[in-house]
């Protein structure tokens, strides 16, 4: 079993997104998080990038996502949120001075966002979760006169609901995309040459963003994992017999507001596990158990079954830690093993694996 060392990073910052990447280019990973990066390898130093909007309870930061917009050699920042109406990105300065936010392109509400290379060209196309307007992606096409040129791929004529995966379903080698009412498979042309054929076959209701593609119980079928985002529930989706048919597992119905999860290798053991946790009050006492005890934990698979075990549980409002709407994974500490950053309204946490 994993185990780790939990550290609280900065229990004033209250954003929900965050990422982990080498900032000022000393060869060494800070943690950025909302209006602040915090210097490696101690993470004491905290460095301010921007105001970030909070209303009523609300943090317009969504994602933290790094990614090098301007071509400069430092990693810049994509976000997004509900109400900011657009995808913006934040340029690295280069110094300890503040960073500008730029608006790439209006959007309707950004659930938060998700990245993926969906056509194989070696960089990540960006898909917002806008449950509002039909399923798109961007492609970021670099800089002309200072301004990002960009192009956005519309795949579908229906909205997308609230819930976004991407993962090989029926094994043809190429990626469908995954939404909380059914499966889009890529065209012909491939992922750009317009929309993509849909296949209704289900309904999961607000599912967590992402949505996983994971054979959980070793048949050799891909099977699908989601959390309600705003709702008691972890669940699996078992594909029957490779028809397409789709039986609902329940996972874990003890805790709620499983909003965000990977698949990673979090114990070292050679296999993936499912790693996740709670995104406290996510509407502020609108959900049901929202306000209830935060967790992080992961979960192993064995002969079709998941187990969890827990890594943090506790009060939020004396320390207890969750993972807010967008956590990273990585080997900070370089012992080989994955450490997790948990954001969150509850503050800034580390775990560092022993």
């Amino acid at each position: 079993m994993a185990t780790f060392e939990k550290k609280c990073i900065d229990a004033t910052n209250q954003c929900e997104a965050c990422s982990v990447f080498d900032v000022d280019n000393n060869g060494i990973p800070d943690i950025v998080c909302g209006e602040y990066w915090y210097e490696g390898p101690d993470f004491a130093k905290r460095h301010k990038i921007c105001d970030i909007t909070k209303d009523h309870g609300y943090v317009w930061d969504f994602s933290n996502y790094p990614y090098d917009v301007d071509g400069d050699g430092f990693m810049d920042i994509i976000t997004a949120s509900w109400w900011g109406e657009g995808l913006f990105w934040r340029k690295n300065p280069g110094n300890n001075g503040q960073w500008q936010t730029h608006k790439i392109c209006s959007l309707s509400n950004v659930e938060t966002i998700r990245y993926y290379d969906i056509d194989g060209c070696g960089q990540v196309e960006i898909f917002p979760n806008c449950p509002g307007e039909p399923l798109f992606f961007i492609k970021l096409d670099g800089m002309t006169d200072g301004i990002v040129a960009y192009t956005k791929y519309v795949i579908s004529k229906t909205n997308a609901g609230h819930g976004l995966g991407v993962g090989d379903i029926d094994g043809d080698g190429l990626p469908e995309i995954v939404t909380s009412t059914g499966i889009y498979r890529m065209p012909e042309g491939g992922a750009c040459a317009g929309l993509w054929e849909f296949s209704q076959e289900f309904d999961l209701g607000a599912t967590s963003v992402p949505i996983l593609v994971h054979d959980v119980d070793g048949d050799g079928l891909a099977d699908i994992i989601y959390g309600a985002g705003h709702d008691y529930g972890l669940y699996w989706m078992k594909q029957v017999d490779g028809k397409r048919i789709w039986e609902k597992h329940v996972i874990d119905g003890a805790w709620s507001q499983y909003h965000d999860m990977q698949l990673v290798d979090i114990n070292n053991d050679g296999k993936l596990e499912l790693l996740t946790g709670k995104r406290w009050m996510a509407h502020n006492g609108g959900d049901p158990g929202d306000a209830e005890n935060t967790f992080v934990c992961y979960y192993t698979f064995t002969d079709g079954k998941m187990y969890r075990h827990i890594i943090d549980y506790g009060d939020p409002k004396n320390g207890g830690s969750g993972v807010g709407i967008y956590f990273w994974t990585a080997d900070i500490s370089g012992n080989g093993k994955l450490d997790i950053v948990a954001p969150g309204k509850e503050g800034l946490y580390l775990f560092m694996q022993k």
